[in-house]
């Protein structure tokens, strides 16, 4: 039986599961629904940082030691801008520019992001589909004590190190979601939705943040299983783990349950968490959801595909459903 699989990301650790995901499931029966929040213009171009990860991690181009960038990538552009006292702080390497140049041709030319991205896939040999969650635009602001920050000047240019207050979502209220992403979710042959182990804040908030998506998602008959980003009290990469001490949370899989609240069906936790399971709400499963090889990959999503099974086999309504019948 053919599975089909809607799974919402963002960059390095959601496109680790991707992966999995894409080599464990016919290729042709993945949709990604990747984040945009984090796109922005530098230096005349169009950047889509989370829709490339993606791309190159799909795609089997991906640098292995950042995870970001392409593999074997040179440096003789930014060497040069920074010969002439230009703007250095975001990396951009040589074959990773072509990608920003075409496509920020592409959009000035009124091609919508995408069907820029629907080519580029193909041109990478990607099978699955890769949908930027929507066409139009939406910004994450981080709020901080330091003030309002866009998100690549806190996050690459100043590190992650102002102290967080809040985010905001510019645009989002007006953002209409990737009609493909919405049709599968009222799709009653999809089989599950996985949010990806993505900072839920700024990866996957932006995406629930735009209209009829968070309703969506908690009307859709198949199972929602998220995997949490937190790995032993902690994020294992990334300022998720700060983050939630800033805002006087608990860096506990708990709370990423009840961030997603009203959403999930199921939630795995690593094995180092278990102990997190008295404080769920949802079915839990524990797993090891430490992403350090191929292998790993593939396990992990195998775990996210049986316990989807599961939940869809227990024939009674999944719980956000039975909860919004009452």
């Amino acid at each position: 039986m053919t599975v089909r699989v809607l799974a919402l990301c963002g960059g390095i650790g959601g496109a680790k599961l991707a992966l999995g995901l894409y080599r464990v499931l016919p290729p042709d029966t993945l949709t990604v629904a990747v984040n945009t929040g984090d796109d922005f213009e530098h230096l005349g171009l169009h950047i889509s940082p989370d829709v490339d990860t993606v791309l190159y991690t799909l795609a089997c181009l991906n640098n292995p030691e950042t995870g970001w960038g392409r593999a074997d990538e040179t440096w003789s552009f930014m060497a040069a801008l920074e010969e002439l006292g230009g703007e250095t702080w975001f990396q951009l390497g040589d074959g990773d520019l072509a990608l920003h140049v075409e496509r920020t041709w592409r959009l000035r030319d009124g091609m919508g992001l995408g069907t820029v991205t629907e080519d580029v896939r193909r041109r990478l040999g990607i099978a699955a589909r890769v949908l930027p969650m929507s066409d139009d635009p939406v910004r994450t602001v981080v709020e901080t004590e330091d003030g309002r920050l866009p998100f690549q000047h806190y996050f690459v240019k100043l590190r992650c190190e102002p102290r967080v207050t809040g985010f905001v979502y510019e645009g989002a209220d007006r953002a209409r979601p990737q009609p493909e992403v919405m049709a599968l979710l009222a799709d009653p042959t999809l089989d599950a939705v996985v949010i990806c182990p993505s900072n839920p804040f700024l990866s996957i908030d932006p995406i629930l943040a735009m209209p009829g998506l968070r309703a969506a998602m908690a009307a859709c008959p198949a199972p929602v299983v998220a995997v949490s980003p937190i790995v032993g009290r902690d994020s294992v990469k990334g300022p998720l783990g700060k983050i939630l001490r800033e805002l006087d949370l608990p860096t506990s899989s708990a709370t990423v349950a009840d961030h997603y609240a009203g959403l999930l069906d199921g939630l795995i936790v690593d094995r180092r968490d278990a102990g997190d399971r008295a404080g769920i709400a949802v079915p839990t499963r524990v797993a090891e959801t430490l992403m350090r090889s191929l292998e790993d990959r593939e396990a992990l999503a195998k775990t996210v595909l049986d316990f989807a099974a599961d939940l869809r086999a227990a024939k009674v309504p999944p719980p956000r459903l039975a909860e919004a019948g009452r």
